[in-house]
């Protein structure tokens, strides 16, 4: 294709669908996890953490207490020395340790199905919440995660401002029906090719593709 035929965001778009969904036919969670709980805990764990380190993690966590229930009975002390190696573990451990007790005391034990009550949980911001609605209750969503965030602007498909900006103009741009799936393609791509130092927005396939004449790094907004 010529570069010309990308000239557009929606053209942009549908190519870097197609290629993703060809490049990725399969779309697992990268976090561990047994159901909704699980979920939401892992998530809130991966903040500023690898998602490799949170699965190290999490299995100690959930042999402990893999229930609203069970987590609310332990020491906010002994989840915290469980999670340390995933860094703000003072923070996280509260968090886990309150929405535990909250999902009991207003949810009936439930991890609610909602992204107003989700963040309201404590330590749930809109990312996490995505991220549960989408992939624990199947809701369309799009998580902006900084793999993300990156590559919308490499690929010019938002100003990329801030992360709130990019999934408002990602949203615009795909089918609803291929947001949960497609969020996952674009982490997977970005983690394995489209990297923070591997590609500048000029050497992989896909930024070569669409900016054959693209000679400068693209310098990522945060």
């Amino acid at each position: 294709m010529s570069a010309e035929t990308f000239s557009t965001r929606a053209q942009r778009a549908a190519y870097i669908d197609r290629r993703l969904a060809e490049l990725y036919p399969a779309t697992p969670v990268p976090l561990t996890h047994r159901d909704a709980f699980t979920l939401l805990i892992a998530v809130l764990l991966s903040a500023q953490c690898t998602d490799k380190r949170v699965n190290e993690i999490t299995p100690r966590l959930f042999a402990r207490a893999d229930t609203p229930a069970a987590m609310a009975k332990v020491p906010v002390e002994e989840i915290q020395a469980i999670i340390r190696p995933c860094g703000l573990s003072p923070q996280k451990a509260k968090a886990i340790s309150g929405l535990s007790r909250q999902l009991l005391e207003r949810h009936g034990g439930e991890v609610p199905r909602t992204f107003a009550d989700l963040e309201a949980l404590p330590g749930v911001g809109h990312k996490t919440a995505s991220v549960v609605m989408a992939q624990a209750f199947g809701v369309p969503a799009f998580p902006v995660d900084t793999h993300i965030h990156r590559l919308a602007q490499r690929w010019t498909l938002t100003n990329g401002r801030n992360v709130e900006q990019t999934e408002a103009d990602l949203k615009k741009l795909f089918p609803r029906e291929h947001w949960n799936a497609l969020h996952l393609r674009i982490i997977f791509y970005g983690r394995e090719h489209c990297t923070a130092y591997a590609c500048d927005g000029t050497r992989c396939e896909i930024c070569a593709t669409l900016f054959p004449r693209r000679t400068r790094a693209v310098k990522t907004r945060k």
